[in-house]
């Protein structure tokens, strides 16, 4: 990915606080997370936000059902993802929520500027109100079909199936979620965001961007090239969310605070520290990463955009959509028992497992992922653990048993594994920035293997008997490249690579380290990081031999 600026801020969708986070979410979070712990890696400036989205119909329905407030309610969640989070090993600099005085004052100041710009206006409209409840019914308070695609029991503001946007009163056959009773048609007078005018500066936008996946340009100039709408960014009350200034009963529609969130959580970031969210925000300084899920590319390659646009704030450089995660093929059900919270994951199974199992999967298109746990199962066993984890142990255990611990200085560069070195080196750094980890994994595993090889060929443990300086410079060769390994593997498992380098007696290696001698040195005592995982680990999750699936 090719970046203007040396500063860089990424971010991951904000999270819905209207429940647990589960395998199929962490999917993002982990390839952010893997991306971000790579640039850091290699000197980056780069900071990584995110937050709670914690505004909308949903959440109120949510806590009505619970019998508790919507404070409330966010509260729990964000206490339950900022664990999940960390038991995942995803390392933000700051995660924030979206119902903050920051995020309320930089909302009205965007609001503020889209209107003094004339990108917002006022009409009057019809909407579905309920009569038995005596209220207007804003986006998941109505279901109906869909007015594009004809999918029934769909919300009033997003097609889940066709990912078509439109308002509550273009719904099919609509009823009211919490009675079901059938709504009527009521004006009522909204603030509209001019999304229309926008669409030859985001055609342009688009065209001209090179870091932006081609499928998902060719996707967005399609919504364009068929006309954009324009946006209805207020909803009447009761509404869980943010009062528009001067009104007494309108409130911004979700969509409109949830993204600014983005920059709250920056200007959170930075209290305390010598930096501002405009900093990253209102110049041409620093380089924005969005990383976004298949099903909200509409609101952040039109919506985001045109607002940034419209109130003079900076672009992001990059959007990076990703798929869906399927379990065995299928999307995740609680009825299957292939539905499972990050929580329950982690309770029965190293989080850093999964991680290496989904960075073997992503790339750098927007395709849909698969879990099957028998592959993971396999995948742990054969790639992790038998070559990386195990060629670790052979080499570092064989120092400490037959050379007392001693390395003597060597270089690879100088060695017989110069040119694999080089060649998977380079390729892993290329693979990491073009945001394809399987091929990083792949190339990790090569390296991995041909240390191997190298350590088999020469057979130290027979070598040693006839000549016990070559004996050490192939054991300390290996030892560099189990080194090396746990540079280019620790984005993806900080922890295992942490626990790694610490047994060679290293601590902090960055991508410079790459290649570099450890020198002439004793290594701590070996120790095995990493065990196959039995029927009994994945029993603990609830998957058993016999039937896919019993939870």
């Amino acid at each position: 990915m090719e970046l203007k600026h040396e500063r860089v801020l990424v971010t991951s969708a904000l999270i819905y606080a209207n429940g647990p986070v589960h395998i199929g979410h962490i999917v993002e979070y982990i390839q952010t997370d893997i991306f971000v712990r790579f640039l850091r890696l290699i000197g980056r400036d780069v900071i990584y936000i995110c937050g709670d989205d914690t505004h909308g119909t949903p959440i109120e329905i949510n806590a009505q059902r619970q019998g508790v407030g919507p404070e409330e309610l966010i509260g729990k969640y964000y206490k339950e993802h900022t664990r999940d989070f960390k038991s995942f090993r995803i390392s933000f600099d700051n995660f924030y929520s979206t119902n903050t005085p920051e995020n309320k004052r930089l909302s009205d100041m965007i609001f503020s500027r889209l209107k003094e710009a004339g990108h917002i206006y006022q009409k009057e409209i019809e909407l579905t109100y309920c009569e038995h409840c005596r209220r207007f019914l804003p986006d998941r308070y109505v279901k109906g079909k869909c007015p594009r695609c004809g999918a029934d029991e769909q919300y009033g503001d997003v097609c889940e199936k066709c990912n078509s946007t439109y308002e509550p009163a273009d719904l099919i056959e609509p009823y009211c979620t919490v009675c079901k009773s059938r709504p009527v048609k009521k004006a009522s007078n909204h603030y509209f965001f001019r999304l229309s005018s926008f669409s030859e500066r985001l055609r342009e936008w688009i065209t001209s961007n090179d870091n932006l996946q081609q499928e998902i340009k060719n996707f967005v100039l399609n919504w364009i090239k068929e006309g954009l709408k324009d946006w209805c960014i207020s909803r009447d009350g009761p509404y869980f969310g943010f009062r528009v200034p001067g009104e007494e009963n309108k409130y911004y529609y979700v969509w409109l605070d949830a993204p600014i969130g983005y920059i709250a959580s920056t200007e959170n970031y930075c209290k305390g520290r010598d930096c501002s969210a405009m900093d990253y925000w209102e110049s041409d300084r620093a380089s924005i990463i969005h990383f976004i899920g298949k099903d909200i590319i509409y609101f952040h390659f039109l919506f985001w955009p045109a607002m940034l646009m419209g109130s003079g704030l900076a672009l992001p450089e990059s959007i990076v959509v990703h798929g869906f995660l399927n379990v065995a093929g299928e999307k995740m059900s609680k009825s299957r028992g292939t539905f499972f919270t990050a929580e329950e994951f982690a309770n029965a199974i190293s989080p850093e497992l999964l991680r290496f199992y989904y960075a073997s999967s992503l790339g750098p298109k927007m395709e849909d992922i698969n879990l099957d746990f028998w592959d993971f199962q396999d995948r742990i066993n054969n790639e992790l653990v038998a070559n990386i984890a195990n060629f670790a142990y052979r080499v570092l255990s064989f120092a400490n048993t037959r050379l007392e611990s001693r390395l003597k200085a060597c270089t690879i560069r100088e060695s017989p594994l110069c040119n694999e070195h080089a060649a998977c080196v380079e390729g892993i750094r290329h693979a990491y920035d073009d945001l394809d980890f399987r091929a990083a994994v792949r190339l990790i595993l090569r390296l991995s293997s041909a240390g191997n090889k190298h350590f088999q060929d020469n057979a130290p443990w027979r070598l040693i008997n006839e000549d016990a300086g070559k004996t050490q410079e192939v054991v300390s060769l290996c030892a560099n490249l189990v080194k090396d390994i746990a540079i280019a593997l620790s984005p993806i498992m900080p922890d295992f690579c942490s626990k790694l380098a610490a047994q060679l007696g290293q601590e902090g290696l960055s991508w410079d380290d790459m290649g570099i001698s450890l020198g002439e040195c004793t290594i701590p005592r070996a120790e095995i990081i990493l065990r196959r995982l039995g029927d009994a680990d994945m029993a603990r999750l609830g998957v058993k031999r016999g039937s896919l699936w019993q939870a």
